[in-house]
C-alpha cells in the first residue's frame, strides 16, 4: 500500500533551527498477524511530536512518520487477527497494551513493556512496517497517525462505537486521557480540593476538565496567553492567572496559608524550574504531577530535600494520566456521549495533511487548544 504521510526525513540539529514535517509518499506492508490497516479520519497535533522536530526527544531512526493521536476505519485485517473487522471504527492509543506483562496485569497498561519501542517506531521484533524512498521508516509511537493510511498492531487499537465522530474521538488517544488522568488519577483530586494547572494547552485544558469533574472547589488555570485562560474558564476553571506565583498566593489565601493540594505541570516544554515552582505552591503532603515533557537529557529539579522530607511532599510523574487506554478511552467517550466531557470544543482549528507545519506554528503562537488534521 502506498500512501501520503508527514515525516521527519533526517535528524534535527538540536539547539539550531528545528526540523519540519515533509509530506511524502510511504509504502506500507500488508497487515500481518495481529495487525490492521486503517484509513485515517483524523489526527491530533500534539506537542510531543513537536519535541521530535526540535530534537528534545530524538527518535531512533529517520525517516520517522509523525503523529500519535488518531482515529480511523479498518480497511484490512491481518491473517489470524481476532476482534476486528473491515469497517470497524478505531481510536489509536499512543501507548500499546499487550495485556500480559506485569504492568498490564496490575492495571497499569500505560507502563506496558511494549512501550520500549515507541521511539524506535518499529514492531517489537525490530522490523518496520513502512519504507520511504526504499529506506525503513519508523512510526511515532509505532502508529504514525500523520498518514492517510497506516498499518498498526491491534495492541495500539481500541474499537469504539460507530456513532461517535472520529474527528473528536481521536483526541482521547492522547491529550484528553493524559490531562484528565493527570487530575483524576495522578493528583488523586478529591471534592473540595484546590488544584493548580500550569500550562493550558491540549493536555492542561483536559486536566482542568478532570479536576472540575472530580469536584475540586478551586480549579486554578495558569498561562500567559489570555485566550487560553478564557477557554479554561469555559472548561471548568474557577480562577485564572498569568503566573504560578499569583496562583500560589491565591491558593494560600483560600487554604489558611497551606497551599494547593496539587499542582499539575502541563507546560509545553517543561524545565526543572517549573517543577520547583510547583513544589513551592503545594501544601504539606501535597502532590506535584509532572505531565509535560522537555529536553529528556536535562537533569535537575531545584527543590529542598529537607522540605521534601519534613513536609512529606510528593513529585509524581504521569504517563497518559496513569490510565489504561483499552478501558479508559471507552470510559471517556461514554462521558462525552453523556455530556460530562467536552470534546467538540477542544478543536480550535482543523488542517489538511499538507498544513501540518502551519498547525504547529499556530500551536506555538498560542492560537489553539488542539489542532486536528482531517483526511479526505
Amino acid at each position: 500500500m502506498k500512501t501520503r504521510v508527514a515525516a521527519l526525513l533526517e535528524a534535527p540539529v538540536k539547539g539550531s533551527s528545528p526540523g519540519k514535517w515533509e509530506v511524502v509518499e510511504a509504502e506500507f506492508e500488508d497487515p500481518g498477524p495481529g495487525e490492521i490497516q486503517l484509513k485515517m479520519v483524523a489526527s491530533g497535533l500534539c506537542h510531543s511530536d513537536d519535541h521530535v522536530i526540535t530534537g528534545d526527544i530524538p527518535s531512533a531512526i529517520y525517516p520517522f512518520i509523525g503523529g500519535h493521536e488518531g482515529a480511523g476505519i479498518v480497511e484490512a485485517v491481518g491473517p489470524g487477527t481476532r476482534g476486528f473487522e473491515v469497517g470497524d471504527h478505531v481510536v489509536l492509543s499512543f501507548l500499546p497494551g499487550c495485556g500480559k506483562c506485569r504492568w498490564c496485569a496490575a492495571g497499569m497498561q500505560n507502563l506496558c513493556d511494549l512501550g520500549a519501542t515507541l521511539l524506535l517506531g518499529s514492531r517489537p521484533d525490530g522490523s518496520y512496517r513502512a519504507t520511504i524512498d526504499g529506506k525503513p521508516a519508523g512510526q511515532m509511537c509505532t502508529i504514525g497517525t500523520f498518514a492517510e493510511h497506516t498499518v498498526v498492531s491491534v495492541d495500539s487499537a481500541v474499537k469504539v462505537p460507530d456513532d461517535i465522530p472520529l474527528d473528536k474521538a481521536c483526541l482521547t488517544g492522547c491529550g484528553v486521557g493524559t490531562g484528565w488522568g493527570s487530575a483524576v488519577n495522578s493528583a488523586e483530586t478529591r471534592p473540595g480540593d484546590t488544584v493548580i494547572v500550569m500550562g493550558i494547552g491540549g493536555i492542561g485544558i483536559n486536566a482542568i476538565q478532570g479536576a472540575a469533574h472530580a469536584g475540586a472547589s478551586h480549579v486554578v488555570a495558569v498561562d500567559p496567553v489570555q485566550f487560553k485562560l478564557d477557554k479554561a474558564t469555559e472548561f471548568g476553571a474557577t480562577e485564572t492567572f498569568s503566573t504560578i506565583e499569583e496562583a500560589a498566593e491565591f491558593a494560600r489565601s483560600v487554604t489558611n496559608g497551606q497551599g494547593a493540594d496539587s499542582v499539575i505541570v502541563t507546560i509545553g516544554v517543561v524545565k526543572g524550574d517549573h517543577i520547583g515552582q510547583a513544589f513551592a505552591a503545594i501544601r504539606k503532603a501535597g502532590t506535584v504531577v509532572v505531565t509535560g515533557l522537555g529536553d529528556i537529557t536535562e537533569v535537575g529539579i531545584p527543590v529542598s530535600p529537607g522540605e521534601l522530607t519534613l513536609f512529606q511532599k510528593r513529585i509524581q510523574g504521569s504517563l497518559y494520566g496513569a490510565s489504561s487506554p483499552s478501558a479508559d478511552i471507552l470510559k471517556l467517550l461514554r462521558l462525552y456521549q453523556e455530556g460530562s466531557l467536552k470534546l467538540d470544543e477542544l478543536v480550535t482549528r482543523t488542517y489538511s495533511l499538507d498544513e501540518v507545519n502551519q498547525g504547529y506554528v499556530d500551536m506555538h503562537e498560542g492560537k489553539n487548544l488542539r489542532g486536528v488534521i482531517l483526511f479526505d
